[in-house]
C-alpha cells in the first residue's frame, strides 16, 4: 500500500534512463572488477528498502523472465562469474525505471518493461544500469550526498521552484524526502556515455541485437515527453538537460557504437511474456484517474485542484502545481487529531527548527472528523505557508494533506481538503487495473481503430504510438503483434 511515511515523489517519471540512474556509492576500482565483499552486504542491506519503497517484487513467470535476461547480461560485465550471483528484481512500481546497486543487485519496474517492445530492450536497459556498477560510478560522485538521498533524507526540488535555497528551503526538502527520488539522481554526460558503451558491450557479447539499445531510448523518451505534455509541462527541458546528452544524441551515439551489427530481438516472445502485465497504477495502491486518486482498499478519494497533477508513489501521493505542491500520505495515530497535526509539523521542521502552526483548528469534512493548521515560514522576501490538513479515518487512522505555497495563496487548496472523502464497497470495486493485452493485427486494423480501444479518454493515439514504438507516420502490418492497454481484472 501506498501510505507508510511521509515522502513526496519527484515530477519527472520515465527519466531515468535518459536522466540520471541510482547507485549506492561502492568501492573505487575498476570497471569489470568482481563484485567485493562489503559491496554484496552493501547490497543485501539495501534490498529490503528498494523492494520496499517501488512497490514489492512481482514473482511468477514474469519475474522469473526477467531475471534470467537479467542474470544472462549482468554475466558478462565480469562482475561474478556466474548467473547465482546477481538479484535480478521486477518491481511493482508505475514509474518507469530501472536501476542496479553495488552487490549484484539490479531492477527494472513493470511500467519500463511493459513500455519496451523486445528482450533485447529490455537486456538493454539492465545491461545500461549494470554498466554504471561495473565501472564504479557512483565513487566519483558525492558519496554522503548520494547516501542521503537513498535513504531517504532531504531532497532539493521545491528550494529552487518558489522558496530559494534558505529555510522554506529546508521545509520543501522535507516534503520532498524519498527513496525513490533516486530516479532523478545524475551521473555525468561521460558517465552515461560510458555505460551506454558498456551496455552495447554486454548486448553484443550475450548475442542480442545492439542497436536494442537507442531502440530503448527512443521509447523512453517518447514516453517522458508524452507524459509531459498530458501533464502541462515543458518536455524540451527536463531535469537531466544540463548534466546528460540530449536524447537525440544519445540515440545516435548508441546507433554508433551498434554499428550496423545485428543479434537476437525476440520482439514477438518478449510481448507473450508481458502480456497481461498491469499497467499505470495497481489499485491496490490507489490509482490516480485526471485529478482524481481513489484508493479502493483504503475506500477513500479526493480531487487535486484544477491545473494540478497527481503523482501516486509507493508511499504518498504527491500533487504539483504551478502555486504550490504537497502529498497525501499518513503517519502514526493516537487519537488525538490537534496532537497529530502538531507532530505532522514537527516532522516538517526537521527537529532542528520547529514548525509551530498559528493554531489549530477541527471542522468536518463530509462526515469526517478534522482538523487543520497553518504555520508561515520566513524565507528571505519569500515567505512561504505550509498547511497540514489531517482527517481521522478510524479511532486509530489518520491521513492528512502536507502542502506548501506561497505566502497568503493556500486557498488553492482549498476544494481538494473539501474534496477527501469516504467510498462506498460499490464503488470500490468499480476500480479495476489497466492491464497490457497483446493482439495480433487483424486485415482492415489501423492505428486509429486499435488506438480506439485504449482504456483512455485522451491521447488514445498518441499513447498506443508510444506504446507499441511507432512512428508517426508508422502503420501496421496484419499479422504483427501489438501492445493495447485495457481494463481487466484479469486476461
Amino acid at each position: 500500500m501506498f501510505l507508510k511515511k511521509l515522502l513526496f515523489s519527484t515530477m519527472g517519471a520515465g527519466s531515468l534512463m535518459l536522466g540520471g540512474c541510482a547507485t549506492v556509492p561502492g568501492a573505487d576500482i575498476a570497471a569489470g572488477a568482481p563484485i567485493t565483499p562489503a559491496e554484496a552486504q552493501q547490497g543485501a542491506e539495501y534490498h529490503p528498502q528498494f523492494l520496499a519503497e517501488f512497490g514489492g517484487e512481482i514473482e511468477g513467470l514474469q519475474g522469473d523472465y526477467v531475471e534470467r535476461i537479467g542474470d544472462a547480461i549482468a554475466v558478462q560485465s565480469g562482475l561474478a562469474a556466474t548467473p547465482e550471483a546477481f538479484q535480478v528484481t521486477l518491481l511493482n512500481s508505475p514509474s518507469p525505471n530501472a536501476f542496479a546497486i553495488p552487490g549484484g543487485y539490479i531492477y527494472v519496474t513493470r511500467q519500463l518493461a511493459g513500455l519496451l517492445n523486445s528482450e533485447a530492450e529490455l537486456a538493454a536497459v539492465l545491461a545500461h544500469e549494470v554498466g554504471h556498477v561495473a565501472a564504479r560510478h557512483s565513487v566519483r560522485r558525492q558519496s554522503t550526498a548520494q547516501r542521503n538521498q537513498l535513504l531517504g533524507v532531504l531532497g532539493q526540488v521545491l528550494s529552487t521552484v518558489v522558496l530559494g535555497d534558505s529555510a522554506l528551503g529546508r521545509v520543501g526538502q522535507e516534503l520532498s524526502a524519498s527513496v525513490p527520488q533516486l530516479a532523478t539522481l545524475s551521473y555525468s554526460r561521460e558517465q552515461e556515455l560510458e555505460a551506454d558503451a558498456l551496455a552495447v558491450a554486454y548486448l553484443r557479447d550475450a548475442g542480442y541485437d545492439p542497436t536494442a539499445l537507442a531502440d530503448a531510448l527512443q521509447s523512453l523518451a517518447a514516453q517522458n515527453a508524452l507524459d509531459a505534455a498530458l501533464q502541462g509541462r515543458d518536455a524540451q527541458m527536463p531535469e537531466w538537460a544540463s548534466t546528460h546528452p540530449n536524447p537525440a544524441g544519445r540515440i545516435q551515439n548508441a546507433l554508433r557504437l551498434a554499428a550496423s551489427e545485428r543479434g537476437l530481438t525476440e520482439s514477438g516472445p518478449y510481448l507473450t511474456r508481458i502480456d497481461g502485465l498491469t499497467w499505470d497504477d495497481d489499485p491496490e495502491q490507489g490509482i490516480v484517474e485526471g485529478y482524481t486518486f481513489v484508493h479502493p482498499i483504503l475506500r477513500l478519494a479526493f480531487e487535486a485542484p484544477q491545473g494540478y497533477f497527481l503523482l501516486n508513489g509507493t508511499q504518498a501521493v504527491s500533487i504539483n502545481g504551478e502555486n504550490g505542491r504537497g502529498q497525501f500520505t499518513s503517519a502514526p495515530y493516537g487519537g488525538d487529531l490537534s496532537r497529530y497535526v502538531s507532530e505532522v509539523f514537527q516532522g516538517l521542521g526537521g527537529g532542528q527548527n520547529q514548525m509551530v502552526p498559528q493554531s489549530i483548528q477541527r471542522t468536518t469534512v463530509n462526515g469526517i472528523p478534522a482538523a487543520y493548521g497553518i504555520a508561515r515560514v520566513a524565507s528571505g522576501q519569500t515567505p512561504v505557508d505550509v498547511v497540514v490538513f489531517a482527517y481521522e479515518f478510524s479511532n486509530n487512522q489518520a491521513y492528512h494533506f502536507a502542502v506548501l505555497t506561497p505566502a497568503g495563496r493556500t486557498e488553492v487548496f482549498t476544494p481538494m481538503f473539501n474534496s477527501f472523502r469516504r467510498i462506498s464497497p460499490a464503488q470500490a470495486a468499480q476500480v479495476v487495473p489497466r492491464r497490457i493485452d497483446v493482439v495480433t493485427v487483424q486485415r482492415g486494423d489501423t492505428v486509429q481503430s486499435l488506438a480506439q480501444r485504449m482504456a483512455y479518454s485522451t491521447a488514445q493515439v498518441e499513447r498506443f504510438r508510444v506504446l507499441n514504438g511507432l512512428e508517426a507516420t508508422e502503420v501496421l502490418t496484419p499479422g504483427e503483434k501489438v501492445k493495447i492497454v485495457v481494463r481487466s481484472d484479469s486476461l
